[in-house]
C-alpha cells in the first residue's frame, strides 16, 4: 500500500505543510492537493514538483479530487476561513463547521478508511466535528492540538534556560486557544522541575507569551503557518513510520465527550493512548475551564 496523503485546503497552512513534506526526509510516496481554487492548485503542484530534484525524499505531487481519498493513508484537512487580527480561534466556528460538513461528506463517499489529521481552527471543535461527521473510530481522528504551542513553549524555555529545546520535557495542554495552559508542576529539564530554573513571575510571563504568540504573528504578518506546517509533518511521520512518539495532540476524551489536547502516543493506527499528566489543584481548575469552553462551543453548533 502506498503512503499516500491527500491534503484538502491549499492556503497558507496547507502549503506550509506540503512544502515541509518536500523538504524533509519523509515516507510519503504521493501527495494529492485539493482546493476550491483549481488554478491555484495547478500552480502549487507545478511549483512543488520543481523542488523534487533537490528534495531528500521522492514524492509525487498531483492535483486531485475527493475520489483520491479512497486509498489514502492520511487525509489532512487545512481548509477553512483564516483567523484575522483581533479575531479569536473560536470566532471561526460558524464559518468552518459548515465547510467541514461538506468536506467530510465528500471524503466519506470515496470509501476512505485511513486517518484524519485536522489543522483548522477552532482546532478542538473541528477535530470533534471531524469525528462526528466521519463516523470513524475515535483513534483515527487527530487534531494538531497544542503541538505547536508546545513547540513554542520549548523554544522560549530553551532560549531562557540555555539548553536544547529537545531536552525540555514540558507541554501545553487543554484547548488550542485562549484557555490553554502549561502544567508547570510536571515541566522538567534533566529530571529537575522547571521551578529550579525559573521564578513564578518568569513562568507566568512565558505562559502569556506562548498563549499570545499567534496573535502577535498575525498582527505582524497576517497569518501563522510555518510552525504548524512542521508540526503536521511530525505527526505524519509518526503515523507512517509507526513511531509511537508522544505529542500534544487533540483527540477524543471519552469522559467529557469532546476533543482536547493532552500528551498522546501517536503511531500507525493514530492515537494509541492518551497520557494524563499529574496536575495540582490550580492546574485541574484550568483544565476544567478548557473543557467547559470547548463544550460550550460544540453546543452552539448543535443549536
Amino acid at each position: 500500500m502506498k503512503n499516500k496523503i491527500v491534503l484538502i485546503g491549499c492556503g497558507n497552512v496547507g502549503m506550509a505543510y506540503a512544502y515541509a513534506l518536500v523538504n524533509q526526509k519523509v515516507y510519503v510516496d504521493e501527495l494529492i492537493l485539493i482546493d476550491i481554487n483549481k488554478d491555484k492548485v495547478i500552480g502549487e503542484v507545478m511549483d512543488l514538483n520543481h523542488c523534487i530534484a533537490y528534495s531528500p525524499s521522492k514524492i509525487t505531487v498531483k492535483v486531485g479530487d475527493y475520489s483520491d481519498c479512497s486509498d489514502a493513508r492520511i487525509v489532512v484537512i487545512a481548509a477553512g476561513a483564516n483567523q484575522k487580527e483581533n479575531e479569536t480561534r473560536m470566532d471561526l466556528i460558524y464559518k468552518n463547521s459548515e465547510i467541514f460538513k461538506s468536506i467530510i461528506n465528500e471524503v466519506k463517499k470515496s470509501g476512505f478508511n485511513g486517518i484524519y489529521l485536522v489543522a483548522t481552527n477552532p482546532l478542538d471543535v473541528m477535530t470533534y466535528l471531524t469525528l462526528k461527521y466521519s463516523g470513524v473510530e475515535e483513534e483515527k481522528v487527530i487534531g494538531t492540538g497544542t503541538a505547536l504551542d508546545t513547540a513554542r513553549l520549548r523554544y522560549i524555555l530553551s532560549e531562557k534556560i540555555g539548553v536544547c529545546s529537545k531536552d525540555i520535557d514540558a507541554y501545553v495542554i487543554g484547548e488550542h486557544g485562549d484557555s490553554e495552559f502549561i502544567p508547570w508542576s510536571s515541566a522538567n529539564v534533566a529530571y529537575k522541575n522547571i521551578g529550579d530554573y525559573l521564578s513564578e513571575t518568569e513562568m507566568n510571563k512565558i505562559e502569556d507569551e506562548v498563549r499570545n504568540s499567534a496573535y502577535e504573528i498575525i498582527k505582524r504578518k497576517g497569518a501563522t503557518y510555518y510552525g504548524i506546517g512542521i508540526c503536521m509533518v511530525r505527526i505524519t511521520n509518526a503515523i507512517l513510520e509507526d513511531k509511537n512518539i508522544i505529542l500534544a495532540v487533540s483527540s477524543y476524551d471519552k469522559e467529557n465527550k469532546i476533543c482536547i489536547s493532552t500528551p498522546a502516543i501517536v503511531g500507525s493506527s493514530g492515537v494509541k493512548g492518551k497520557i494524563f499528566m499529574p496536575l495540582n489543584e490550580n492546574e485541574e481548575k484550568k483544565l476544567i475551564n478548557s473543557i467547559n469552553i470547548i463544550k460550550e462551543a460544540i453546543s452552539k453548533i448543535k443549536e
